[in-house]
């Protein structure tokens, strides 16, 4: 059992939960809690910490990595690294108020675009331009996974994903969700217009009542920062500006409040005139 913080692993999974550089530098992140833990894919799970209590948790939810667990630690050449940490040292690497003893090491994901691409019939995908509120990134995620959409595409100032506030925001939704950051937005953009795919702008400009417009069944919806909205560069690729009916005094809906209503009017649209 891990006793001391002082731990080398314990030093580096603090590290990855608090610096962005080493998740990059490592591709890895952490997830927390015993849903997480349940939900995460056993192929990304590269180590697992436990306190006793949680330990007794993961045997009935999981029992196959439980086992790995001998005299606080064991190697499996099939599965991750499982050790027995103390309550002390657990509650100085946990990222949350109430741990649940149960913390994971992850590896990222590698997605293809290509292959979501190539031979779709029907595509919903999200763009996100300078995104930096971590609830709301984690929020469309999830709202993405329920409405069915493909992938989100982000531009490299759109908040990390695998922060630790993202990753609680997303309730799992992280991992069967790909989310895929361009270093060149523009570029990535005219790259799914030559797929067919028809760009939608959320805009305070846009014309179009988003109850009245008519969607293409390959469609992207760009969704621009909380404060600015999108770049007239990136507004001005869009095949569509699309505003959201309001009524009052207010001006302008969260962001991702307006994502989730776009990507719901579409399956709505598309599910119905797929039925015809």
């Amino acid at each position: 059992m891990i006793t001391s913080i002082s731990n080398p692993k314990i030093k580096n999974v603090t590290q990855l939960l608090t610096g962005a550089r080493q998740r990059r530098e490592q591709q890895l992140y952490v997830i927390e809690g015993v849903k997480m833990f349940q939900e995460a894919p056993a192929s990304q799970i590269r180590q697992v910490f436990l306190t006793q209590e949680g330990y007794e948790k993961v045997r009935k939810i999981r029992p196959e990595i439980a086992s790995l667990v001998t005299d606080g630690m064991m190697q499996n050449l099939r599965g991750p690294v499982c050790e027995l940490v103390s309550d002390e040292v657990f509650g100085r690497m946990s990222d949350t108020k109430t741990p649940q003893g149960v913390l994971c090491v992850m590896s990222m994901p590698q997605w293809s675009v290509s292959s979501i691409l190539e031979d779709a019939d029907r595509l919903l995908i999200l763009v996100l331009e300078g995104i930096q509120d971590p609830g709301n990134l984690g929020t469309m995620i999830r709202s993405a996974e329920a409405a069915g959409a493909d992938f989100l595409l982000a531009d490299m100032k759109t908040a990390d994903l695998y922060s630790p506030k993202v990753i609680r925001s997303t309730m799992g939704a992280i991992f069967r969700v790909p989310v895929i950051y361009t270093d060149h937005l523009v570029r990535s953009l005219q790259r799914l217009k030559s797929y067919g795919v028809h760009l939608c702008a959320a805009h305070l400009k846009g014309r179009q009542s988003l109850f009245d417009a008519d969607f293409e069944e390959k469609c992207a919806f760009l969704i621009g920062n909380e404060g600015n909205g999108l770049s007239d560069e990136v507004t001005r690729l869009a095949e569509s500006l699309i505003k959201i009916p309001m009524e009052g005094a207010v001006e302008s809906l969260n962001a991702s409040v307006a994502a989730s209503l776009l990507l719901y009017e579409w399956k709505r649209k598309v599910d119905i005139s797929s039925r015809f």
